[in-house]
């Protein structure tokens, strides 16, 4: 099974956040870093990204369950 690979713009609009976002937190290991299809092309791996949205969702549960941390 191969992985979806993704635009910048799908994963924008997935992530709910900003092309300038996408780049920073990658540059900090902090989101999945993209993969080069091409000389000026990059893309991201749909299951990479689903992850980093999962892991997103699990920290701000919990701090909603936790509003002392």
């Amino acid at each position: 099974m191969t992985d979806q690979l993704l635009t910048r713009r799908e994963v924008e609009s997935r992530c709910r956040i900003s092309k300038t976002t996408i780049y920073r937190l990658a540059q900090i290991g902090a989101f999945p870093a993209p993969v080069k299809v091409g000389i000026k092309a990059v893309r991201w791996r749909a299951s990479e990204i689903a992850e980093w949205l999962a892991s997103r969702e699990r920290a701000h549960g919990d701090r909603a369950s936790n509003p002392a941390a």
